[in-house]
């Protein structure tokens, strides 16, 4: 999940001393910091695996483009003066199609990767939940993921405190 932070103040409020009690008990034994880590590192290589389908297409759609315009131009060359509006006609409409093909194909990759986005929020939450975190459980609901995230935080920089304690320690 993505981070952003809320003012502190509408946090603290979210947070009853309830879900934060119950919040330390679950990071005591370290296994949710260990599950938080997990998920961090799946959520960077879905990712990372998401940016670059969409790279490729991108450049898929580039060579498109550069082999219509060099068939447009090899067609143009080859053409007799007079048929040159004719064909330029053709052209243009054919360029329109592929261009609204590609539209579309970015669309449908977007979309795409915004539902395998949202998938991948919705399990975070669903582990988090059977790990006994409180504060987590499925839900889309803006607020609510704000305050996830926020929790999140929470737990990324008690993990990163609890590292540099245990490096003075030693």
């Amino acid at each position: 999940m993505a981070v952003s932070m809320a003012p502190a103040s509408s946090f603290q409020q979210r947070l009853s001393y309830t879900t934060l009690s119950d919040l330390a008990l679950a990071l005591l034994d370290g296994t949710v910091f260990e599950i938080v880590q997990g998920l961090l590192e799946i959520q960077h290589l879905t990712e990372k695996s998401l940016y670059n389908q969409r790279l490729r297409l991108q450049n898929e759609h580039r060579v498109l483009r550069q082999t219509l315009r060099q068939k447009h131009l090899e067609a143009q060359q080859s053409c007799r003066p007079h048929n040159v509006p004719v064909l330029q006609a053709a052209q243009q409409r054919e360029l329109e199609a592929m261009e609204h093909r590609i539209r579309e194909e970015q669309q449908a990759m977007d979309r795409k990767i915004v539902l395998e986005l949202d998938r991948k929020v919705a399990d975070q939450q669903s582990t988090l939940e059977k790990a006994g975190v409180a504060g987590f459980y499925v839900t889309t609901n803006p607020q609510e993921l704000t305050l996830q995230m926020n929790l999140l935080e929470l737990i990324r920089k008690l993990q990163q405190r609890g590292c540099q304690v245990g490096k003075a320690a030693l």
